[in-house]
């Protein structure tokens, strides 16, 4: 599924094709080729790396794998890799590709779209530039949203193959605190559970484990303290991330819509995603539109960052511009997530400063 909106923004690229596709189920091979009919299908990761028309990669297959083909690849040939979100599901696997990420010569690039939707990249900007907030004190990130997709195989279902919700959904909003701080977290505080979603589903492995609601809270070594909010059985809300941040002088969010193709139809046009400054003094919130270019939008399901986001990769591959999102940064957000989950389990606040299960 990820992997045909990355097929649809990579055609929306000059001078970019797709020329090799490993993909091993059939029903998606078919819906892929056909958004990328020049590309040559293949049976193996070793044809797609080792092709002389090929220059980078992308990695879109279930979050297990990705780790596993990190390494595949690093023992082929270093090319540029963007690869898809969480870099990997393990502490074992954060600690063999941090390694791993210190020897590869060619970029290494995970995909956290969502510091490329506009509404949000507009609010990071407010943040780093502290125009009208000041120092930033307090982030808070609320996503309700619809239950996970039913994916090949419902490998989506399990901890055991998505690292746990709050890996395989929320790395996105660690990165985003990681980002929007440039603060490293100290402690993580969750709790969650698995209260309605997936619970009437069952599989050969039982029942789904994987979490449907969670608060966490990060601590940051700047003193800078954020909350995420998640819940997977509100897709009736209008917006589907409410982000907002808060510093001396003012507070600032962004509303971001979810995927226009889940819009009910009879309401009209979906929303429009907004930017809110809200100062102190003079008191008086203004609201600003931030509408998403209709191609980009259109491309997939991510406010149109995926095309943006795909922009910057092309430019880094050329060595036209930087990674701006660095194996370090996706290792950091699969930490965060598995010390939250690790909260939930055990009702403890997690130390990464102490806890030796999180050192890498």
């Amino acid at each position: 599924m990820m992997g045909q909106e990355h097929l649809r923004n990579i055609a929306l690229l000059p001078g970019a094709q797709v020329t090799r596709l490993f993909e091993p189920d059939e029903g998606m091979a078919t819906r892929s080729l056909a958004l990328a009919p020049g590309a040559r299908r293949v049976s193996s990761l070793a044809e797609v790396v080792t092709a002389g028309d090929v220059d980078c990669l992308v990695i879109t297959s279930p979050n297990f794998r990705h780790a596993q083909q990190l390494h595949e690849i690093a023992a082929l040939r270093s090319l540029p890799v963007l690869v898809e979100k969480p870099a990997c599901t393990t502490i074992e696997d954060v600690r063999a590709l941090a390694a791993l990420g210190s020897r590869y010569t060619a970029p290494l690039w995970v995909a956290m779209e969502y510091r490329y939707m506009p509404p949000v990249a507009r609010l990071v900007e407010e943040v780093h530039r502290q125009t009208h907030t000041g120092p930033v004190t307090l982030l808070s990130i609320r996503e309700h949203r619809f239950p996970f997709l039913v994916k090949v195989g419902d490998w989506n279902r399990f901890n055991r193959y998505t690292g746990g919700t709050l890996v395989e959904k929320c790395c996105h909003f660690f990165d985003l605190m990681r980002h929007m701080t440039q603060s490293e977290p100290v402690r993580v505080f969750a709790s969650g559970s698995a209260a309605h979603n997936h619970q009437d589903e069952r599989y050969p492995e039982g029942t789904p484990d994987i979490l449907d609601n969670a608060y966490v809270i990060v601590d940051f070594a700047s003193g800078q303290r954020a909350l995420l909010e998640l819940c997977m059985f509100a897709e009736g809300s209008r917006y589907q991330e409410e982000i907002s941040v808060v510093g001396p002088q003012a507070k600032v969010e962004c509303l971001v819509p979810g995927p226009g193709r889940f819009w009910p139809a009879h309401l009209g046009e979906p929303p429009v995603p907004k930017v809110t400054i809200s100062p102190r003094d003079p008191k008086g919130p203004r609201e600003l539109d931030v509408p998403v270019d209709p191609v980009a939008l259109a491309a997939g399901d991510h406010n149109g960052s995926t095309l943006y986001q795909h922009q910057r990769f092309h430019a880094a591959v050329r060595g036209q511009g930087p990674v701006e999102v660095s194996l370090r940064d996706g290792l950091a957000a699969v930490v965060m997530g598995l010390a939250a989950q690790a909260s939930i389990t055990s009702g403890q606040a997690i130390d990464l400063r102490r806890d030796e299960r999180f050192r890498w």
